[in-house]
């Protein structure tokens, strides 16, 4: 309502393979009818962010020095999702939660109607000074190896090349979908992690579509497991 923008969700023979888009002239922030109710949600805080603290995001990225138009835009997007999960999952209050829940994240994503990938990404960012949750890293890949996203609030110690180790139960969860798989591993330097993964799936598609399927990998020192 305070910047006009009407939301359409918009069948999937006019959106295409086109998720969200956002129509400036008209004013109309379009939502495929293939995203689910937390993505939607996600996709709203997301554009609020862009209108709201666009001068914001701005002066953080003008900050990075030079960049290339396509840095610079990844960037501008990096931010804007980063305000929609804080939207969505309000630090106080999902901090306080996933104290009070041992970290439970399917509950975490029932309570704030968010996404099993939304709520373990957001778990990364909770490092402030005076209200700080357990350091965890997070990795997606799919069944191929390939890793598209990786963060980390802790020391977990990515691979800068390579593919990653097939023992690894987040390709344990590729045959075990909508199953969230254990594990403690140790580090050739010795240290122990805990590692919890699960199969997610992006967006369903039509009849005979091949669906994306990832696995979302969250894990942290074995020293903090008592705490979840």
């Amino acid at each position: 309502e305070k910047h006009s923008i009407v939301c359409r969700v918009m069948p999937v023979d006019v959106m295409r393979e086109t998720l969200r888009r956002f129509d400036r002239h008209r004013r109309q922030l379009l939502i495929s009818e293939l995203v689910d109710s937390s993505g939607r949600n996600f996709q709203l805080a997301l554009q609020i962010g862009f209108v709201e603290c666009g001068a914001a995001i701005d002066a953080i990225v003008s900050r990075a020095g030079a960049l290339d138009d396509t840095a610079r835009r990844l960037y501008r997007i990096t931010l804007a999702n980063y305000f929609a999960a804080a939207a969505m999952m309000p630090y106080p209050t999902f901090h306080s939660a996933a104290e009070a829940l041992s970290y439970d994240v399917h509950v975490l994503a029932q309570r704030f109607n968010a996404g099993f990938e939304q709520v373990c990404h957001r778990l990364t960012t909770l490092q402030r000074p005076n209200a700080r949750g357990v350091p965890f890293f997070l990795l997606r890949v799919d069944n191929a190896g390939n890793v598209s996203k990786r963060f980390s609030s802790g020391t977990f110690p990515f691979s800068k090349f390579g593919g990653t180790c097939p023992l690894w139960n987040v390709y344990e969860s590729f045959s075990r979908p909508n199953t969230i798989s254990r594990q403690l591993a140790q580090m050739p330097d010795g240290r122990n992690y805990l590692w919890i993964s699960r199969a997610v799936q992006h967006h369903q598609g039509r009849f005979g579509d091949t669906n994306k399927l990832f696995a979302i990998g969250l894990g942290c020192e074995a020293r903090h497991a008592d705490r979840t």
